[in-house]
């Protein structure tokens, strides 16, 4: 499965949000991929406040999200807020290339007052879904931080974790350090697709990448706006997969 990973600066609104996401949806499709991920909230802005979050997850146009897909025939994971009831969530939706809605997953893990002013956080984690073939879990951002998350995943069947995040300077080390952690300690390809640039004080720090089963890099953004195309390999998850000691070692009698 091929992935388009979108890292971008920060969108103006819904409206600029949709028109980025088709221009890069056309973009993907021609490249060959069948994914297009992302970054965290992307639809509408990350750090724009709880009215503004609110405003614009009442607007949220999933037929038009729909639209896009199945006009480009390319899935797409899309960051965005979501509203259910009085809660707000930051969430991810995937729509697959038929424009069909495949999964939505909520946050759950809410990184300190810039979420927990803006956000609820999801009561459950990922389901896994199938995807062109691969089961696909997800995350969003500081979910991926705790090893709990990336390892009930894999458990739980997933091939590929997808993260859509908004992580900022000064925690590069997430990106470089942990994301290769996750991905090594429990033989899964980890997408994580970050923003790049300021937004409201917040400067986001790029370098969105898909890890390989094996924790090495497949493919590494800079800290400028670009779309990563990365593969997913089967025979590379099988190599490394018949080698890796990890999940066969747990003691699950000790913890």
């Amino acid at each position: 499965m091929r992935l388009a990973l979108m890292q971008s600066a920060p969108v103006s609104g819904l409206t600029d949000g949709y028109a980025r996401l088709a221009e890069e949806a056309v973009a993907a499709s021609g490249s060959g991929a069948d994914l297009l991920i992302t970054p965290e909230m992307f639809l509408s802005g990350y750090n724009i406040g709880a009215a503004a979050v609110r405003q614009a997850a009442e607007q949220v146009d999933r037929t038009r999200l729909s639209d896009i897909a199945r006009r480009n025939k390319v899935a797409l994971l899309v960051g965005l807020p979501e509203s259910d009831g009085d809660a707000i969530y930051n969430s991810c939706l995937l729509v697959d290339a038929t424009g069909a809605i495949a999964a939505c997953y909520r946050k759950t893990h809410l990184f300190g007052d810039l979420d927990r002013d803006q956000f609820s956080a999801g009561d459950r984690l990922s389901p896994i879904v199938n995807l062109a073939g691969w089961k696909v879990g997800f995350a969003i951002c500081y979910d991926i931080e705790f090893p709990e998350v990336a390892r009930h995943l894999a458990l739980a069947g997933a091939e590929a974790i997808l993260v859509p995040t908004a992580n900022m300077e000064p925690f590069e080390t997430v990106c470089t350090r942990l994301v290769p952690a996750r991905a090594e300690e429990n033989a899964v390809f980890v997408a994580y697709i970050n923003q790049v640039g300021p937004e409201n004080g917040l400067t986001y720090c790029g370098l969105s990448c898909l890890v390989g089963p094996d924790g090495n890099d497949l493919a590494r953004a800079g800290k400028g706006t670009e779309t990563l195309l990365a593969d997913l390999d089967r025979s590379h998850l099988d190599r490394v997969r018949r080698a890796a000691t990890h999940l066969r070692d747990r003691r699950s009698d000790l913890y």
